[in-house]
């Protein structure tokens, strides 16, 4: 297997990460931290990753024990996220490309999530649930979210929320929205603590991806169910899973923290499987997708 460098910066997290025949070398991280109760803006997380990811790659060399002449390729994420961080994270790699003179490998994100969590796991043919704030989905392959789980911990009164599953479909669309029209009054009513609320909007979430996850399963007889991405932290998520795996004879695999958060080390993993085969990015074909579906990428490199 080859040694790849890869390069992280769809959304507030930007990596670097060396990774050499499924074995991370290293892997460096730098988060575009905003005030409490402020989301991250497309421009500010651009420029946050801009003054910060030549030093992420320095760090990552040196941890790796590795110069640009040991790399096989510079893999970078294409796509999905935010069209300025992804940007600067892509320039960064066409330039380190061409100025070594290896090749440039464009990674779908999420790929990245689900061949990272497949280096690391026992599982051979895994079902795959990724979970993310941004990209959720079953393929057969500090934040909001850590303070709503931390505080869920305490909640004690389910209150109902909307549920839609159909199929393998779920959609989480006007669940905030009802749970901000009913929260005042919930409030001063004494009904519900904010304790009581965040419980009840993860249960409900993870109860909709447990159901259609189940039914997955059903559907292909996995015997694992790998689970991937930076929600897939939550202990909440991992034990409901887990019940629901032991109920159907299954496994639950869920990948180490430090590789659930966006890192360079899961893009370097999905880029060593991309240059394995010869599945190389020309440079004119090297510009950012940020609507980049996972059903869009043709994976040459699993059977």
């Amino acid at each position: 297997m080859p040694t790849v460098l890869g390069l992280e910066g769809s959304a507030n997290k930007v990596g670097a990460g060396v990774v050499r025949d499924g074995a991370v070398l290293s892997n460096r991280r730098a988060t575009y931290v905003t005030p409490p109760g402020h989301g991250f803006a497309p421009g500010p997380t651009g420029r946050h990753h801009r003054a910060v990811v030549l030093g992420l790659v320095r760090a990552a060399l040196s941890e790796a024990g590795v110069e640009p002449r040991d790399l096989d390729g510079v893999a970078f994420t294409k796509g999905p996220g935010m069209g300025s961080p992804l940007a600067v994270v892509a320039a960064v790699a066409r330039t380190l490309a061409q100025l070594w003179g290896r090749p440039l490998l464009a990674v779908n994100h999420c790929l990245g999530h689900i061949e990272m969590g497949r280096a690391l796991g026992p599982a051979p043919d895994p079902l795959v649930l990724y979970v993310s704030g941004g990209n959720t989905q079953i393929p057969n392959a500090p934040s909001p979210g850590y303070n709503v789980e931390q505080l869920a911990k305490r909640g004690r009164r389910l209150v109902p929320l909307p549920y839609v599953v159909k199929g393998l479909d779920v959609s989480f669309s006007g669940l905030l929205s009802h749970l901000q029209a009913v929260t005042p009054k919930l409030l001063e009513s004494g009904e519900a603590t904010p304790e009581d609320l965040c419980f009840s909007l993860q249960e409900t979430a993870f109860a909709m991806l447990a159901e259609v996850t189940e039914r997955a399963l059903a559907l292909t007889r996995a015997r694992h169910l790998l689970l991937v991405g930076g929600v897939a932290c939550n202990h909440r998520l991992q034990e409901m899973l887990q019940s629901m795996c032991r109920a159907r004879g299954a496994e639950l695999c869920p990948v180490d923290d430090r590789y659930c958060i966006d890192n360079g080390a899961m893009i370097a993993q999905a880029g060593c499987e991309m240059l394995r085969v010869g599945q190389v990015t020309e440079l004119s074909q090297s510009g950012i997708t940020q609507r980049y579906r996972t059903d869009e990428v043709e994976v040459t490199w699993r059977d």
